[in-house]
């Protein structure tokens, strides 16, 4: 069994900073290798990630519900495509990760032989502590000649043979409990059970002596014993009997959590944590793994935190955390999430006395999102006004996302944003100078979707589409509120959004 790591006394931090070596509850956009490369050796105690095989991470299908439809030869070229991108990644976590700590990989069935070759290459195969099977959902369909596969792998691997494991448990079965536990104690109503005090060993003198009139080879010293007994916990059910000892049912900490996760069930549709993202991990998962290989304020990364699971868990739980990520999307999702679940701050004030978090590098300039891929443009927008972006990205019929007041109430389903009454359309034209066409379309989505407001983003607007808007009102009534980039990045929304 894996030893408790005995942690050297933390160096004296500056006020308000969690860590002496790094910058914590920070979301890095960017390559994963760059910024890597710029964290110092031996930093960080827990490392999660779940990479992607579409290393490009255009985000096509960043609320999509295609999932893993496509097939793994359209993410990469080929396995060794992948290992080669992964190899130096792995390769700077094994840098950054504490001599301490703990490491695990998530995949699934496409590569996972491979990817367990590589990693053994760079921890050491000795360094390997064992492969999590997670049942992550129930077998769809029948696969074609061949078993449908429903189940993710998890490798965790550690740096040495001194790390912090809090090993997990599962709570015991009413069945077991009726089973094993029969004995109820009369005076305290506590149910226990009686088990063996006797040595497996046949060959130890000195745990050798006769008690309560019998010899045996006992599991304890003389003296251990006769405390227990003084204690009531030693029990001889009639004289000349084994002595047993009376074990309490709640003083047992359950059952041991093995290397098959079954009790973990994937997101729910209608649940209030999904996102929409396509890879989302149930954030029961992460607490599992954050509980059990970190200790409070120890720093968890993760260098493909997609939606920001990890992070959720990690703050919830009392760590530090650092997040990275290539998409901007991606890293807004996380820091509206970080903002809305764990009721966090995105100040630099804040974040600077150690009670907020920052985002970092974020293609915040106008020539940058002018060449980001067109969806992770639409996303963008869209989260930045505040809106939903759109489950699907084709045939969104002229409406790329959703805003819904604060007023909006649900017609069926508590919690459903799909099922509300009142909400505004968001279009999204990665345009130049949007022209009269445009909005022609958006007005007819808007009629159709019996809209009074709604909201168009582009770099810019021609003159015809400007008087277009003008005419618009005066004619339906209905209001299109023509917002820019630039009025984005300056943030001077908060007036047209009213």
């Amino acid at each position: 069994m894996a030893k408790k790591a005995t942690k050297p006394k933390k160096a004296v931090q500056a006020a308000g900073k969690p860590s002496s070596l790094v910058d914590t509850r920070v979301i890095y956009c960017g390559d994963n290798l760059e910024q890597l490369k710029k964290l110092p050796d031996e930093c960080v105690d827990l490392i999660y990630i779940d990479p992607p095989f579409n290393s490009n991470r255009n985000y096509e299908v960043f609320w999509g519900e295609t999932k893993e439809k496509r097939s793994f030869e359209d993410r990469h070229a080929s396995t060794q495509a992948y290992i080669e991108f992964m190899r130096p990644r792995c390769v700077e976590l094994h840098r950054v990760l504490k001599n301490t700590g703990s490491f695990y990989y998530h995949c699934d069935w496409h590569a996972s032989h491979y990817v367990k070759i590589m990693l053994d290459q760079i921890f050491a195969e000795n360094s390997f502590q064992t492969e999590i099977i997670w049942k992550r959902t129930h077998a769809k369909g029948l696969a074609f000649k061949t078993y449908p596969n429903n189940h993710d792998i998890l490798f965790f691997y550690t740096k040495t043979s001194e790390y912090t494991f809090n090993r997990p448990y599962w709570a015991l079965s009413d069945e077991y409990v009726k089973d094993f536990y029969k004995n109820v104690d009369p005076e305290s109503g506590r149910r226990y059970q009686l088990t063996s005090l006797l040595n497996p060993a046949t060959d130890r003198p000195n745990l050798t002596y006769e008690f309560l009139g019998v010899t045996r080879v006992w599991r304890w010293t003389r003296e251990r014993m006769q405390e227990a007994y003084e204690k009531g916990l030693v029990i001889q059910t009639k004289p000349g009997t084994v002595p047993r000892f009376k074990r309490y049912l709640d003083e047992q900490e359950g059952v041991p959590v093995d290397s098959v996760w079954t009790d973990i069930p994937p997101i729910p549709a209608q649940s209030a944590e999904r996102l929409g993202y396509p890879t989302q991990k149930p954030i029961a998962l992460l607490d599992r793994i954050i509980k059990a290989s970190s200790d409070p304020n120890d720093i968890v990364l993760d260098a493909f935190c997609g939606c920001g699971t990890a992070l959720v868990a990690a703050e919830n739980l009392g760590r530090q955390w650092i997040g990275i990520d290539i998409s901007p999307t991606a890293c807004r999702v996380m820091a509206k999430r970080m903002r809305d679940v764990c009721g966090m701050k995105e100040d630099e004030k804040l974040w600077r006395i150690g009670r907020g978090f920052v985002v970092r590098d974020l293609p915040w300039t106008i020539e940058k999102l002018r060449a980001i891929p067109p969806f992770e443009f639409e996303n963008w927008a869209v989260i930045a006004l505040g809106g939903k972006p759109n489950v699907a990205k084709v045939g969104d019929m002229g409406i790329d996302g959703r805003i819904y007041p604060v007023s909006a109430t649900p017609k069926k389903k508590e919690g459903e944003l799909e099922f509300m009454d009142v909400w505004y359309p968001i279009q999204v034209k990665q345009k130049d100078k949007v022209g009269r066409p445009d909005i022609d379309a958006f007005e007819a989505a808007m009629t159709r979707e019996d809209r009074n407001k709604g909201f168009f983003v582009s770099f810019d607007y021609s003159q015809d589409a400007l008087s277009e808007i003008q005419a618009f009102f005066k004619k339906s009534g209905k209001s299109i509120i023509a917002l820019t980039v630039k009025d984005i990045l300056d943030e001077q929304i908060a007036y047209k959004l009213a």
